[in-house]
């Protein structure tokens, strides 16, 4: 059975993945959901210091990634939610893993579609320079519009309060940035890699942070000669791993992954 390595993103930690753990974890997989470096601990203990969020960098958080992978016994699936699904694709390009999905995808240097939701969802960071040297958060409204359009209200406090910490400025300025600055910046990938493992780009269809439409040019992207491919799920807002009916998708994920794994 393949190892599933699941990349979280910004404004959650790996608690959000709870669910799928144990999902994949009954069918016979190893399963783990690695924090960013200083994120180890407790949602409630990173809202009450989150100073390890507004240091941390991307590097940083690729090379962690890198070393958790490469202590499995074989390439895993990669599977990353937002944040995370750019970060698989640059664990992809780097070499790593037998198949990636990324799910709700933040985008990789170069893709320039910027819908006006996305600009309203990251505006709470977006709106202040000042915002590169500090740890955002999401009012519980922010957080509604954001992560949990399609959830009840009910449901969106609660998943807010268990999930929710602040963001790192820094990395959601960069990923502004990255493509008005010369070189190679920390989220640039290959587009052109032949050696690059399958990757699947999934979207729901009323994710308000990252459209369909940022998927759909981040794919466009892509002129290798390797699988790429997107899938979009109707209904669905960002936090799609926590929205009714995750399992079937967690389900069609996983078998596209293990049916294109290298």
């Amino acid at each position: 059975m393949k190892p599933i390595v699941l990349v979280h993103g910004f404004w959650v930690t790996p608690r959000s993945w709870e669910n799928w753990i144990t999902h994949y974890e009954s069918k016979g997989h190893q399963v783990v959901a690695p924090a960013y470096p200083g994120f180890e601990v407790e949602v409630e203990a990173l809202n009450a210091d989150p100073t390890p969020i507004a240091q941390v960098t991307v590097p940083q958080i690729i090379a962690h990634l890198e070393e958790v992978v490469r202590a499995l016994p074989e390439p895993p699936i990669i599977i990353g939610h937002s944040a995370g699904g750019a970060f698989t694709q640059i664990l992809l390009d780097h070499g790593y893993g037998a198949a990636g999905v990324a799910l709700n995808s933040a985008p990789t240097e170069g893709v320039r579609v910027v819908p006006l939701s996305q600009v309203k969802s990251t505006f709470p960071v977006l709106k202040s320079p000042a915002n590169r040297h500090k740890a955002v958060g999401l009012t519980p409204e922010q957080w509604k519009y954001a992560f949990t359009n399609t959830f009840t209200d009910e449901e969106s406090r609660a998943l807010y309060q268990r999930y929710h910490i602040p963001a790192p400025g820094g990395i959601v300025w960069g990923g502004v940035l990255a493509n008005f600055q010369p070189g190679h910046q920390d989220t640039w990938v290959d587009y052109h890699n032949d050696d690059r493992a399958p990757l699947l780009f999934v979207s729901g269809g009323e994710d308000h942070i990252m459209p369909p439409a940022v998927q759909k040019s981040n794919a466009d992207h892509y002129k290798s000669n390797t699988v790429t491919e997107r899938r979009e799920y109707d209904g669905y807002a960002h936090l799609l791993p926590a929205q009714q009916g995750w399992e079937r998708i967690a389900d069609e994920i996983l078998d596209w992954a293990l049916r294109h794994a290298k």
